[in-house]
């Protein structure tokens, strides 16, 4: 594929391992998924330079499309990102492939066999595949077990299998799902899949601390007095009103996302940089956490669901009036909880979590707030100092800043705060790439590093079931708070904070 490629500069600073021959079966390629984020990703590494000449990718689902068919659906699609490089996606369309598919169906699955062997033969992609499984998660067993029974998963150095979230609903059904797709596959073949993994800012994480030694000596709960994880969405449910009412924002994005970037952010150094050395350390500080107030669990939660609210010219509509859902849900668009880490680095500091759709600004950050100084010297206009701050930006902004105090200008000795910034735009000359196309690389690399191993999951799971079953049984425990659309949420998560004397940043 000699492909153009558009910053040089960009390709010569990557040092990549190349992903081998290989064919890339979607399922649910019919999906939304597919056409907003896979392919488009598929992509940027296809004018990266980062997909060998053996490629193909095989999209399967009910709908019986043909090839040429398939590849007009995904240039309608991308037809925004591809205006200007009509070229490059002629070149990649060439290797695009659509086979009709009903996992549930055997014999559908000697079907999708002979397509692929025929397809091994015509892009010489040696056997090698990955599977996603960009389906429903009723259907991950399934197709786990039909791949398994058509022996596709066979040889565990050439095929495996990409699992989107959720991962199971609550600790029981992670643990079956688990049991059940390690009977078809060895574990190193199961990429369970995080897209906020893939994020350049998550992973920056561990280059700040371990790459830097002026953090690491202080990143402990001598020096950080509390840590704030937030995921603000300034959208609604966006017409997935079946999805939604039946997760809610603890399933839809704490048990995932911001479980994974508190892991990413609290784990000890790893041994090495290796897969497990990581995925170790991840998976001890998550064995490790624990609600607030484990005896009474809905005292350090609080649940939200957005009202109505914007402008007269844009009015919106409340969650209960969404289409889909039911005028009399209790399911949560926000959700706010307290946390601690019961380990040596950690013990005694609270870690808040929260995350809301329709919230003030579209805003995803990591705050470590550090401990004020012993004696206060200086006048400020505010009374005291402001605490010294660590703000990692996730998105968008990717970044990070650091707040802290000098003196104000004048004869006096006075101090303010001021932040200290640092932007991947401003010093890589252009924004990082997308998650889906760091772990789809990563997935074909056979690479599990930015992957949730088994433990991690359930991990997770037990973590916030308890808070599900108060949900199920007893709802009146955990009450739906109702905020106005565009804020930055319900009044009772700002005392669940208060209770603390402590506030949430407002980004």
């Amino acid at each position: 594929m000699n492909t153009p490629i558009t910053n040089p500069l960009r390709i010569g600073l990557r040092q990549e391992k190349v992903i081998p021959p290989q064919c890339l079966v979607i399922f649910g390629a019919s999906g939304d998924l597919t056409h907003r984020k896979l392919v488009p990703a598929l992509f940027e590494l296809f004018k990266q330079r980062r997909l060998p000449r053996e490629f193909a990718v095989l999209g399967c689902a009910r709908r019986p499309w043909s090839d040429e068919e398939f590849r007009q659906k995904m240039s309608i699609s991308l037809q925004k990102q591809i205006k200007d490089e009509k070229d490059s996606w002629d070149e990649f369309s060439k290797y695009l492939f659509y086979e009709s598919i009903d996992l549930n169906q055997s014999s559908q699955i000697e079907k999708l066999r002979t397509r692929l062997e025929n397809i091994d033969k015509l892009q010489a992609t040696h056997s090698n595949r990955t599977f996603y499984l960009s389906v429903a998660p009723e259907f991950y067993g399934n197709a786990c077990r039909a791949l398994s029974s058509s022996g596709l998963l066979n040889d565990p150095k050439r095929s495996r299998v990409v699992i989107e979230k959720p991962f199971g609903r609550d600790y029981t059904s992670a643990q079956s799902l688990n049991r059940l797709v390690q009977s078809c596959g060895q574990e190193n073949q199961i990429f369970r899949i995080d897209h906020y993994l893939g994020k350049e800012t998550v992973q920056n994480i561990l280059v700040l601390r371990f790459a830097n030694t002026i953090f690491e000596p202080i990143w402990n709960r001598n020096y950080i007095s509390n840590v704030q994880i937030t995921a603000a969405e300034t959208v609604g449910i966006e017409e997935r009103s079946g999805y939604y009412e039946s997760s809610g924002a603890i399933r839809d994005m704490v048990q995932n996302h911001l479980t994974q970037m508190l892991a990413i952010t609290a784990m000890e150094p790893p041994g090495h940089f290796d897969p497990e050395s990581i995925r170790n350390e991840k998976a001890k500080v998550l064995k490790a956490t624990t609600l607030a107030d484990e005896l009474e669990p809905w005292r350090c939660c609080v649940r939200g669901q957005y009202g109505k609210g914007g402008t007269n010219s844009s009015p919106l509509v409340s969650y209960k009036e969404e289409v889909g859902v039911d005028p009399n849900s209790t399911t949560e668009t926000y959700v706010a909880m307290k946390l601690f880490i019961n380990n040596w680095r950690w013990q005694g500091v609270p870690f808040y979590v929260r995350t809301g759709k329709r919230l003030a600004k579209r805003r995803s950050e990591i705050v470590l707030t550090f401990r004020e100084a012993p004696v206060h010297l200086f006048e400020t206009t505010g009374g005291r100092p402001t605490s010294n701050q660590l703000i990692l930006r996730i998105q968008p902004d990717e970044g990070a800043e650091f707040r802290f105090e000098v003196k104000s200008p004048g004869s006096g000795m006075s101090s303010r705060p001021v932040d200290m910034e640092f932007s991947y735009d401003q010093s890589f000359g252009e924004p990082s790439d997308e998650g889906y196309v760091r772990l789809l690389a990563d997935a074909m690399l056979g690479d599990p590093t930015l992957f949730t191993r088994s433990d991690e999951v359930e991990a997770a799971w037990r973590l916030y079931t308890p808070l599900l079953e108060i949900i199920a049984d007893t709802p009146w425990q955990l009450p739906i708070h109702p905020y106005e659309s565009r804020t930055w949420g319900p009044a009772a998560a700002d005392d669940l904070l208060a209770r603390d004397n402590l506030l949430w940043r407002r980004p």
